[in-house]
């Protein structure tokens, strides 16, 4: 089957690339396969929509099955935020280390910090639209640790475990993410359709 993965980021697509293998799957990037770079506007307002977004938008101008990912940290404490808004959560314009700063400096005095991260995937193949979703659960820490990962890798404590996702191999970190419950639910899926 080939996929087209419906992101910009390399940090992401890397992961899913990883995960998903190339036994069964061509996995190709945006730019593969397009002649000019687009940027999809993540309008929604929950992962699930903006997956969905993203998986339609991009196969209505390629023609190929998409799969799309929307993945955010939802804390407790802060009611589920910053959610859908985690890669844009202290600005439009914000980067991942001002997020993470907005989150320590709200979570500073908080002694409940459980926290989980989500990830939502649709694939759309013109038939078919189908969802998955994987959950890794954990707990904010109050100071960044690793220099591996992105996005709030470095203050994300997995259940569990003793040490980030910044602090993790990959190859460790992609045994125990949301992604890769998400990817395994998908690949589950997928295997009603063959």
């Amino acid at each position: 089957m080939n996929i087209v993965l419906a992101t910009n980021n390399k940090h992401k697509a890397d992961e899913i690339i990883k995960i998903m293998g190339i036994e069964d799957y061509r996995i190709y990037l945006q730019n593969e396969v397009l002649e000019f770079p687009i940027e999809i506007e993540e309008t929604g307002n929950t992962l699930e929509e903006n997956a969905f977004i993203k998986a339609i938008t991009l196969y209505n101008i390629i023609g190929m099955p998409t799969l799309a990912d929307d993945t955010g940290l939802e804390i407790d404490i802060l009611n589920g935020a910053p959610g859908v808004y985690s890669a844009r959560y202290s600005g439009d314009n914000a980067n991942d280390s001002e997020n993470r700063a907005k989150i320590l400096d709200e979570m500073k005095i908080q002694s409940v910090r459980t926290a989980q991260f989500r990830s939502v995937l649709c694939f759309h193949d013109g038939v078919r639209t189908l969802f998955a979703e994987g959950i890794c659960k954990g707990e904010i820490i109050s100071t960044e640790r690793g220099l591996g990962g992105f996005g709030y890798d470095s203050i994300f404590l997995p259940l569990g475990k003793s040490v980030t996702f910044a602090e993790m191999t990959p190859d460790a970190k992609n045994e125990i993410s949301h992604r890769r419950k998400a990817l395994n639910e998908m690949r589950i899926i997928f295997e009603k359709y063959r």
